[in-house]
C-alpha cells in the first residue's frame, strides 16, 4: 500500500509537469497564493522550509485545502522531517544528496527528492538507484546531455524557466516537471493580485497542453452521401478528398462517414502536447471519461479517449498530437 501511494504521488508530480514554489515568509499570503494555483487548476507547490514561518504557511495551506500536493523544500536534516511531514507536506525534496535524509524517508515510506546541486549528486544518485532528482539547468542542451548520460533518472528542472520555453523542457522524455516559480511573480504577491496569479497558473496549463482542432467526423447516412458532401468540399476549397475506407476524408480534417459512428452527428477530434496529462487536468476539473473508449498504441502509450460529453451533437475525442 506504502509503495502504491508513492507510486501515485510521483505520478501526480509529472502529471502536473510543473510545481510553483509559494516564497513567502508571511503564512495568510501563502494561503492566498496556494488559493489562486488552486482556483487556476495547479494543485501542488514547493515551500521552501529555509523561509521563516515555512511549517505554518503549510500547515494553514494543508488545513485550507486538502488537495494541494506540498512538497517541502531544502530539507537538510532526519530532525527537520517529523514537523515537515506534520505540517502537512507529501514530499521531501532535500538539499543535496543527503544520505540520512534519503534512508530516513525510505524506511518510513515518505516521498523523496534530491536537490543535487553539481555534476557529483547526480553521479551519486544514479549509483544509488535513485528515480527522480532536482537540478538546476541553464539550457536544453544540457538536459539532453544529462538523459543520455544518465537514461535511469528522471529530472524535475530548476534554472532558466518560463512561460516560454517550458514545452521545450517538457517535451524532454526524462523531465518529469519543472519549476513554476515564474508564474508567482513577486510584484503580485506584494500587491495582493492574488488573480494574476491565477490567471497565470490558468494560461500554463493552456500552453503545456495546446489544444488544437485535430479533425471533425461527420456521420451520413451512407456511402453515396459520405462521397457527394466530401466532394462539394473539395470543389469548394480545394481540399482533396480521399477514400479512408469507413470514410471519405478532405485533407484530413474533415471526415464524412459512410454510416452512422459515435455522436449523434459525428466527432470534434481535440488534440493535445501531452495527452495522459490532458486527460489527469480535466478530471481534476470534474470532467469525466468513457474509460473503455481508450486506445493505445504499440508502446502502451495512450492514444485517444473520449470525454462522456455531447456537445451539438458531437462526441468529443481527445487525441495525441
Amino acid at each position: 500500500m506504502a509503495a502504491k501511494k508513492l507510486s501515485e504521488i510521483f505520478t501526480k508530480i509529472k502529471n502536473y509537469g510543473i510545481i510553483p514554489a509559494i516564497k513567502t515568509s508571511d503564512p495568510d499570503k501563502a494561503v492566498f497564493i496556494a488559493k489562486a494555483l488552486s482556483s487556476g487548476g495547479l494543485n501542488i507547490a514547493e515551500i521552501a522550509f529555509d523561509t521563516e514561518n515555512a511549517a505554518e504557511s503549510a500547515r494553514k495551506i494543508s488545513g485550507a485545502f486538502s488537495e494541494i500536493l506540498i512538497a517541502a523544500g531544502n530539507v537538510l536534516t532526519v530532525e527537520q522531517i517529523k514537523p515537515v511531514v506534520g505540517s502537512g507536506a507529501k514530499i521531501i525534496i532535500s538539499k543535496g544528496m543527503n544520505e540520512n535524509v534519503l534512508s530516513y524517508c525510505e524506511n518510513n515510506n515518505i516521498a523523496v527528492i534530491p536537490e543535487c546541486l553539481n555534476a557529483d549528486d547526480i553521479e551519486k544518485a544514479s549509483e544509488m538507484d535513485i528515480d527522480v532528482v532536482k537540478y538546476y539547468v541553464e539550457n536544453i542542451e544540457a538536459v539532453k546531455e544529462l538523459s543520455a548520460q544518465y537514461p535511469n533518472l528522471k529530472f524535475i528542472l530548476a534554472g532558466e524557466i518560463n512561460g516560454e520555453n517550458i514545452l521545450d523542457y517538457l517535451s524532454q522524455d526524462q523531465v518529469m516537471a519543472c519549476d513554476g516559480s515564474f508564474i508567482i511573480k513577486k510584484e503580485y504577491v506584494q500587491s495582493h493580485e492574488f488573480d494574476k496569479i491565477q490567471d497565470s497558473a490558468v494560461q500554463i496549463i493552456r500552453k503545456i497542453l495546446g489544444f488544437d482542432l485535430a479533425h471533425v467526423v461527420i456521420n451520413c447516412e451512407n456511402a453515396e452521401q459520405a462521397e457527394r458532401d466530401a466532394g462539394k468540399i473539395e470543389s469548394i476549397f480545394g481540399l482533396e478528398k480521399t477514400d479512408a475506407g469507413a470514410s471519405v476524408s478532405n485533407a484530413d480534417i474533415i471526415h464524412f462517414m459512410k454510416s452512422k459512428s459515435y455522436g449523434k452527428n459525428g466527432q470534434i477530434a481535440i488534440s493535445s502536447n501531452f495527452l495522459d496529462r490532458a486527460v489527469f487536468y480535466l478530471k481534476e476539473s470534474k470532467k469525466q471519461f468513457i474509460e473503455e473508449s481508450a486506445r493505445f498504441d504499440n508502446d502502451g502509450k495512450l492514444a485517444s479517449i473520449y470525454l462522456d460529453n455531447i456537445i451539438g451533437g458531437f462526441a468529443i475525442k481527445l487525441v495525441r498530437k
